[in-house]
């Protein structure tokens, strides 16, 4: 395509070229992916398959640098496993997030993403998470199989993965783009059409082409609203005269559709990757329980929206957005602090959201948005405790309505130092509004400390479990 019809194309759609670039090579990993299915060769076809259009699509939308960019922490991970097995997890976990924060510090990714830039910094952001998991598994198949957790049995890696195998993993056909992350065991078994994918009486793995239907038309509806509300709620009011102005419920609410507003962009991102991973075959978890069984796609799925949006209480948010990054954090960050005997605490929350913040770049917007997700989530469990230690039905009611409207607030205010970044902007935008979104969890959690309710009598049923 031209350059010229290139530019009016992204005009139509109100984006630059480069982000039109992106979106329609991000587009062309649902093809990819499909195509990546009938490879003829076997699994070593398959692999460089996985590896030529994943750098492929790279070079075409960021340019040759974007995949130099890639070999670096990918080379440090392959190394650490094939010379120092023995400390491989941590080597690697440290040399890759370095190099991810020396980039993000480099091309200060999100000043270029707000002005309509983008550059491969996210797709590193992914393929680092690929490449810890990876040697940490491999470090976790040395260690006795009753000393590990489940997901740590699940995932471990007895044989190191050949190199072209490791490339495919890494790149495969663009799903290093927006994710979702995955475990180079199940790839390996996904490309070699073991384990659940083993073709049996009935065929190879389900029919995937409703469930990629359905994702594909979640993505247009999201692009759709995206488009429709952005030019309404633009992040660029929280600086104009106008919106100090306004009341504080206004300023509040204003706050709250700006942070909606933008969630409809992150799934519009999730939805076309889930399509992607869907039509390949390797979205397929297994099958339900119910009769008839049907296939399930957990594996591709990175959001719930309704989720989301409905969330009943900050502790789901986890478990309901950027779904396997969260998935990633709680494996190879959260339960590997905790220590043997002992229960998890707030320190090891702080400790995975500050990695989830230095992952996403060191703006000041994003780690005061994680740390300050901490906080919300330890409020939150405070309204939950105070919930099930009541005995009344109506109070249980009450305090469920509490912890629905304070994840509400508490969220769309903390996200304004996500979408903003800067220091100032996010100190002048939570200003506006009096803190009101620090000010509430932190309160909840002093009043945790010093209204400790009676925990409801267990049934000696319990008691035995």
């Amino acid at each position: 395509m031209e350059l010229p019809q290139m530019e009016s194309m992204a005009l139509a759609i109100g984006v630059s070229v480069p982000v039109l670039r992106f979106l329609l090579c991000f587009a062309a990993t649902i093809p990819f992916s499909f195509f990546h299915r009938f490879v003829p060769g076997g699994p070593v076809a398959r692999h460089l398959y996985a590896a030529t259009t994943g750098a492929v699509l790279s070079y075409l939308s960021f340019g040759f640098s974007s995949n130099l960019h890639f070999l670096v922490p990918m080379f440090f991970g392959y190394a650490s496993m094939v010379l120092c097995r023995k400390y491989c997890g941590i080597i690697t976990f440290f040399l890759a997030f370095g190099y991810l924060i020396g980039c993000h510090v480099y091309y200060m990714s999100g000043d270029a993403w707000k002005e309509g830039g983008i550059d491969a910094t996210g797709a590193l952001m992914v393929i680092t998470l690929k490449i810890i998991s990876c040697a940490i598994n491999y470090n976790d198949g040395l260690l006795k199989e009753e000393d590990l957790r489940e997901a740590q049995k699940k995932n471990r890696l007895v044989k190191l993965p050949s190199l072209i195998e490791y490339i495919g993993y890494c790149l495969c056909c663009g799903s290093h783009f927006a994710g979702p992350v995955y475990e180079m065991k199940d790839y390996l078994e996904w490309t070699e059409r073991k384990g659940i994918w083993k073709p049996t009486e009935k065929g190879s793995s389900p029919s995937p082409y409703w469930a990629t239907f359905r994702a594909v038309l979640q993505a247009a509806f999201c692009m759709g609203l995206y488009l429709y509300l952005v030019p309404h709620y633009p992040l660029s009011r929280f600086t104009e005269p106008v919106y100090q102005e306004w009341g504080f419920w206004k300023r509040l609410s204003y706050q709250y559709m700006s942070g909606f507003t933008a969630r409809w962009k992150y799934y519009f991102i999730w939805s076309i990757s889930e399509a992607s991973i869907i039509i390949s075959g390797l979205g397929f978890s297994g099958w339900t329980d119910s009769s008839p069984s049907k296939p399930r796609w957990d594996r591709a799925k990175n959001v719930d929206i309704l989720g989301v949006e409905l969330a009943k209480s900050s502790v789901e948010l986890p478990l309901v957005w950027n779904i396997q990054v969260s998935t990633w954090l709680r494996h190879y960050v959260y339960e590997r602090l905790i220590q043997k005997g002992k229960k998890p605490g707030f320190y090891q929350l702080l400790a995975t959201q500050s990695v989830s913040a230095v992952w996403h770049g060191l703006y000041p917007g994003y780690i005061i948005f994680f740390v300050q997700s901490a906080v919300m989530i330890a409020g939150s469990r405070v309204i939950y405790r105070w919930q099930q230690a009541t005995q009344s039905d109506l109070f249980k009611k009450i305090f469920a309505f509490l912890n629905f409207a304070y994840t509400l607030l508490v969220l769309n205010y903390s996200c304004v130092g996500f979408m903003v970044l800067s220091l100032h902007e996010t100190l002048a935008a939570y200003g506006s509004v009096y803190y009101v979104g620090t000010v509430i969890p932190i309160a909840l959690i002093l009043l945790g400390k010093i209204i400790k309710p009676a925990r409801p009598p267990r049934s000696k049923a319990r008691k035995d479990q």
